[in-house]
């Protein structure tokens, strides 16, 4: 039976709305795009520039913890200052710091330059999605709006890799940080015809001590995580995480005491906002778990060259982006939430197959991270759509950063969580000697240089030892989004949003 949209008072946007969101889209695509070939891009300027193992580790880590900084600033800032304008001159900073690090001569100025991309990228993700929401107050339109945009992120990132290998072989390594300069100038140009303004008429200043404790409430918690993620289980990690926490306290404390808020807390008592983004990133935590085991094992089990491995690991990308795009479509047909619990529900059957994974078993765990991807997808789409929608406009900013940050911090924890689990099945495993018990990339390390056929063996030991990893975290999984499913129903059957 068709699903009568229960929302569609709103006015229909017209071409000017859509040709809009196409400049919205670009950047989003390029951004996302930008992140996956500056993996490709390391090993070229690390040698060019002469950095360091740590250097490198900045690098590559600090526009990440910067992005995860501001977003919640950067988004009540634009209900504050005007989306769009902020939108602009989060552009002009992007194109400015993309040009900075193409040019950098030092790694200590790319650095710089990478921290400067991540507070400007900061601004581009919850201002382009208020923006979306100020264009589209038609809910149908909207989702299918949400959607392209959503297909964008994860579509930029499955591109970067084959992007990147290209501009790779015929120019030099600082051309990957200005693949989206022309996008940025076309925004800034196109941007004040195309796009609305909008800032929240009530709106106060801006609570500095907020956005200071923000910071310090942020930025230790996604340090700690990323250190366990990469073996650290120490001190160092630990307190990190636990100083991030407290001042966490400190900053709720301080919204609950202020008439004009940094984060409008009142949002969380909205239902749909409740369940959304608990569950996307409960979700991002398993997706981005999963599907870095099932990489790993394309490179280290498989043992395919890295321009071949790149072409197996799309499909997740491709998928994950299928199912963003064609979630708007399903709702016609189907309640939201009966579309996000069947998506949730596939992803966790498609797990099986990497439950069920040998160590040669790569059509499988391809396809099955392929299609756990897809399933997530109208989670991701419909569930950011819920947590915009449900917002009053003047606080779009803020719950559009909310959804980012769920995103980001789920992810962040599914690599440590599920990283750190797939390292202890892998050495709990493995009996060859201490050393490849480290990590796979260790004994494969290892292995060439043994002689061939005890080379073999320990090659053997270390992909079945890694294949376990994979099948355990498969389980965890699997058991994520079926739960994921049934709490996400149980949460929504009674809301009133129409969900």
């Amino acid at each position: 039976m068709r699903h009568a949209p229960s929302a569609e008072t709103g006015r229909r946007a017209g071409w000017r709305e859509w040709t809009g969101l196409g400049v919205l889209i670009l950047p989003t695509l390029l951004v996302a795009l930008d992140i996956g070939v500056l993996f490709l891009a390391l090993p070229h300027l690390s040698a060019d520039l002469g950095a360091s193992g740590t250097q490198q580790l900045w690098i590559t880590d600090v526009y990440g913890f910067m992005v995860a900084g501001f977003l919640i600033t950067m988004g009540t800032l634009g209900d504050r200052v005007g989306r769009r304008r902020l939108l602009l001159i989060g552009a002009a900073a992007f194109t400015a710091a993309s040009v900075m690090a193409a040019y950098s001569t030092s790694a200590e100025m790319l650095i710089v330059a990478r921290a400067l991309l991540g507070v400007a990228g900061a601004t581009l993700a919850p201002s382009t999605l208020a923006l979306i929401s100020n264009m589209f107050s038609d809910e149908r339109q909207r989702g299918v709006a949400i959607s392209f945009w959503a297909t964008s992120q994860f579509g930029g990132a499955a591109l970067g890799p084959v992007v990147g290998g290209l501009m790779l072989e015929h120019f030099w390594w600082g051309s990957v940080f200005l693949l989206g300069v022309p996008v940025m100038c076309l925004l800034l140009v196109a941007g004040p015809l195309l796009l609305p303004e909008y800032r929240s008429p009530t709106a106060g200043r801006l609570d500095l001590a907020s956005v200071a404790l923000s910071l310090a409430t942020v930025l230790p918690v996604v340090y700690g995580i990323k250190e366990l993620a990469a073996g650290d289980a120490g001190t160092s990690a630990a307190g990190a995480i636990a100083v991030g926490l407290a001042l966490g306290v400190v900053f709720v404390r301080r919204q609950f005491r202020l008439e004009d808020p940094l984060l409008n807390l009142s949002l969380f008592a909205l239902p749909a906002i409740r369940a959304a983004l608990p569950a996307m990133m409960i979700a991002s935590a398993a997706l981005a778990g999963t599907g870095l085991l099932s990489t790993q094992y394309i490179q280290s089990v498989i043992r395919l060259a890295p321009g071949e491995a790149g072409l197996w690991q799309a499909p997740t990308g491709l998928g994950i982006a299928a199912g963003t795009l064609l979630a708007p479509l399903v709702v016609r047909r189907l309640k939201p939430v009966t579309t996000m619990v069947a998506g949730l529900s596939l992803s966790a059957l498609a797990l099986l197959l990497l439950v069920q994974a040998g160590a040669d078993s790569l059509v499988p765990v391809v396809v099955g991270a392929a299609i756990a991807a897809f399933g997530v997808g109208p989670l991701f789409v419909l569930g950011t759509g819920l947590v915009v929608g449900s917002a009053p406009p003047e606080k779009a900013g803020s719950a559009a950063s909310l959804s980012e940050t769920s995103n980001m911090f789920g992810s962040t924890l599914g690599l440590a969580v599920l990283g750190s689990v797939g390292a202890a099945v892998y050495r709990q495993q493995m009996t060859a000697p201490d050393a490849a018990r480290e990590n796979i990339a260790t004994a494969t390390a290892m292995a060439e240089r043994l002689p061939p056929e005890a080379g073999d063996d320990l090659l053997r030991a270390a992909g079945e030892a890694f294949t376990t990893a994979v099948n355990s975290v498969a389980v965890i999984g699997v058991v994520l989004f079926l739960t994921l499913a049934v709490l996400l129903r149980l949460a929504l059957r009674r809301d009133a949003t129409g969900v």
